[in-house]
């Protein structure tokens, strides 16, 4: 087990934990939770010996193999598998020893290390590989692609599926989400729930670790308090204790009421559509999250919009995608022939699979892109505030967060979008002062700032403007508990309109009453709630895998299963009437068709006699490599199986190119 007595922790001066004990046992799947800045991510590095205790004790067992996402953006012309199976470190070590062995020529260590190999599971660690790329959102065509040529939030995801390609009795995860859509989460969530070993977990999203924890350790006020349960039951214990101090007592009451309106707006709504249902459980929730807003660095709220045209916009025959990189090129289309509306009011969330065009349906409506076709009109006097997927989209790293609400004063002033909002530099200054921007850090670079300091200040930007329709797109990537459950407060008070796009199931459910299903090229409405499209993205998912599967078993088949026999098989068939120069003609040419594939087709028997003689040489080998052998034995063995296997591999190549070679020739 793991342990930690009496245990000291500092980085610089600030002291993260003080004199903190716990303990956990094997096998648990713990939820590590607190404010940013506790120090979770620094017990992480405590953990993996990047870091060391200042004082006290601290044990993990020496045993333990630790796998983790590495946090570097990895740089490599590797493709996807290869860069996933090094993350197997017993199989990459294994592989190396047989280099070595074989260099060193001694019999007895190179049957050990063929045996290590073996038992690394060298024969199917490209199909472990591909299963868990495939299962993070990736297609069958990008799996030998080379890592450098995937987008930073698809080279992260390659980090965790080579963290979980690690074997491992301890496994650490730092926000494993954040780059996830939601169908790959519930993949995720559904291999969590299957591995073995320990496993530590820093989330912010409470549905994630509600489904792969079952033990809750808080860090608060530099100690550990250890919680038996996932979020949900930490969440209900420490409403308990709160209750009974009277100092957080009261300051929980004040968001308690503030909550109260929430609740009251929305409860009679609740049964008018099955999309709300869902939301009958959040309300009762958020009943229960005064604890975690009193705990919160801040709250806020949205001003009363302006006006609130009705529809919010229509969209008529309307295609949206990229438009062409150059003159002379096609358009990228993503969804097409959209006819919808947006009314005042309404509370939409945006599913889809990763790639659907989500974001692409979010940034037309924010008029980052424009329609390629059909056409989007919008009413009298809208004002959107968009929050957009990756921050610097609509920040400039150089500039401050002053310099940026002082900028948005003049792009709203020059627009005539300006709504009663302060607009002098000191108004700004208390303006931010609300977003916790205070003292030098309204004149700090934006590009210093940590990815939840640039999301708060997009939402202040956003706040100011006083929008009356809200676009987000994934809001709460870099934002702690405390915060999403602030976020949600204030979306359900707004009185305008929210399309939202998230992997956060609690602030879906909590803030959205209807869903679009971005899905096939179209959008329609998803005429369910959030865990009827769980299970829809658990029988795609199960689909998409029977599918290669079958794929892969045809793949087996086909090089043994004599494709040549079918011209075997007679059709009869009704020929038009011809001269009896067309058939001699006819005749030769088939005839001459045959001579050319005659040794095509020889060639290609032989192949797959030879190929099914290795699949039994192999199953041999392998059956003999299980038992007891001594040392010479094995070495040979090992180096048989070596050579059938590329043996194999090269009649493979081969029986493709006579398979097509035989092909054209017939075509």
């Amino acid at each position: 087990m793991i342990t930690l007595k009496n245990l000291v922790l500092r980085r610089g001066v600030k002291v993260l934990l003080d004199n903190a004990s716990c303990t956990i046992n094997p096998g648990e799947k713990v939820g590590l939770v607190g404010r940013n800045g506790a120090g979770k991510s620094s017990l992480f590095g405590l953990l993996n010996h990047t870091l060391h205790e200042d004082k006290g004790d601290f044990y993990v067992p020496p045993q333990w193999r630790m796998a983790q996402v590495a946090q570097d953006m990895p740089e490599t012309e590797q493709s996807a598998t290869q860069f996933v199976i090094e993350g197997d470190v017993t199989l990459l070590a294994a592989q190396q020893e047989v280099t070595a062995s074989e260099d060193s020529g001694d019999g007895e260590r190179m049957a050990h290390a063929y045996m290590a190999l073996h038992d690394a599971g060298a024969h199917d660690a490209p199909a472990r590989a591909q299963a868990l790329i495939l299962g993070l959102g990736f297609r069958t065509d990008e799996l030998e692609r080379p890592v450098n040529s995937f987008s930073g939030g698809w080279r992260m995801r390659l980090q965790l599926a080579r963290a979980l390609m690690c074997p491992s009795e301890l496994l650490l995860l730092d926000e494993p989400t954040n780059h996830l859509d939601l169908d790959a989460l519930v993949w995720l969530e559904a291999w969590l729930k299957r591995y073995e070993g320990t496993m530590l977990v820093i989330s912010h999203d409470r549905e994630f670790l509600d489904a792969v924890t079952n033990v809750t350790i808080h860090i608060h006020t530099a100690q550990l308090t250890r919680y038996g349960g996932n979020y949900s039951r930490f969440e209900d214990m420490r409403a308990e204790q709160m209750a009974l101090q009277q100092s957080a007592y009261s300051r929980q009451q004040d968001k308690m009421a503030h909550l109260q309106k929430f609740i009251d707006r929305f409860k009679a709504k609740a049964s008018k559509a099955k999309q709300a249902q869902s939301r009958v459980k959040a309300l009762e929730r958020m009943e229960k999250i005064g604890p975690v807003l009193a705990d919160a660095d801040f709250t806020f709220e949205f001003a009363e919009p302006q006006n609130l045209p009705n529809p919010m916009l229509a969209m008529s025959d309307a295609s949206f995608g990229y438009p062409p990189p150059d003159e002379g090129s096609e358009p990228t289309i993503i969804v097409r022939n959209i006819s919808r509306s947006v009314l005042a009011g309404q509370r939409i969330g945006i599913l889809g699979a990763n790639g659907q065009g989500k974001s692409t349906v979010v940034k037309t409506i924010a008029r980052d892109l424009q329609p390629l076709a059909g056409q989007i009109t919008e009413g009298k006097g809208l004002n959107i505030g968009y929050f957009a997927q990756q921050e610097l989209d609509v920040l400039r790293p150089a500039d401050t967060p002053l310099e940026h609400m002082i900028r948005l004063v003049r792009e709203c002033t020059a627009e005539g979008r300006l709504s009663g909002q302060p607009t002098r530099e000191q108004d700004l200054r208390s303006f931010l002062g609300n977003f916790n921007f205070t003292g030098d850090q309204v004149k700090q670079s934006v590009g210093s700032m940590s990815g939840g300091e640039k999301a708060r200040l997009v939402l202040c930007m956003i706040v100011w403007q006083r929008p009356n329709l809200l676009l987000l797109d994934e809001p709460t990537n870099h934002l702690d508990l405390a915060t999403r459950e602030a976020l949600s407060v204030a979306l359900n008070e707004f009185e305008g309109t929210v399309m939202l796009v998230s992997h956060d199931r609690a602030l879906l459910r909590a803030v959205c009453d209807e869903f679009w299903l971005v899905s096939r090229g179209g959008i329609e409405p998803f005429d369910g709630d959030l865990d009827d499209y769980q299970r829809y993205l658990l029988d795609m998912a199960k689909q998409s895998r029977e599918a290669q599967r079958q794929e892969q078993r045809d793949a087996q088949r086909s090089p043994v299963a004599a494709p040549v026999a079918a011209p075997e098989q007679k059709t009869r068939t009704v020929e038009p009437n011809r001269s009896p120069e067309q058939k001699r003609s006819d005749a030769q040419r088939r005839q001459q068709l045959a001579e050319k594939a005659k040794p095509l087709k020889k060639e290609l028997e032989q192949t797959e006699k030879r190929m099914a003689q290795l699949a039994q040489e192999k199953t041999r080998l392998e059956a003999s490599m299980s038992q007891p052998l001594s040392p010479a034995d094995l070495a040979h063995n090992g180096k048989q199986l070596k050579a059938l296997n590329d043996e194999n591999e090269a009649l493979e190549a081969r029986w493709l190119e006579l398979t097509e070679a035989i092909e054209a020739v017939s075509a």
